[in-house]
């Protein structure tokens, strides 16, 4: 009778994924208006390729959406896409979000973010 071997054969990223509890991810990117007309537009796009390259090496995590406001301050809440993505938190359609840099969500402290319902 042959000897069985002991080794464990590998799984794939996908059956990992399966097995394991996967974060519905949203990707949030954000560029602040500014009056300098040499801005690169590529920013806004460079940050968010940074971001889904991330997302898509971890095991745990799978991108939902990409949400992107463009030119618009951290100062205020009044921003479509942050919006779009803050109610997909509350619906459950996500329970992750990844920003490149936290004032990226807001230009404000830890104690405003926790006030809005995220932990920083």
């Amino acid at each position: 009778m042959a000897r069985k071997s002991r080794t464990q054969p590998k799984q794939s990223t996908d059956t990992l994924k399966a097995l394991s509890k996967v974060y519905k991810t949203a990707i949030y990117v954000r560029l602040s208006a500014e009056k300098d007309e040499t801005r690169d537009r590529k920013t806004l796009i460079n940050q968010r390729n940074l971001i889904k390259n991330f997302v898509d090496q971890q095991m745990d995590m799978e991108v939902y959406d990409i949400y992107m406001d463009d030119e618009i301050s951290g100062t205020t809440f009044d921003r479509p896409e942050f919006e779009r993505m803050m109610s997909d938190m509350r619906a459950g359609r996500i329970n992750c979000i990844v920003v490149k840099d936290y004032c990226a969500i807001i230009g404000l402290n830890q104690k405003d973010l926790e006030n809005q319902g995220i932990l920083a």
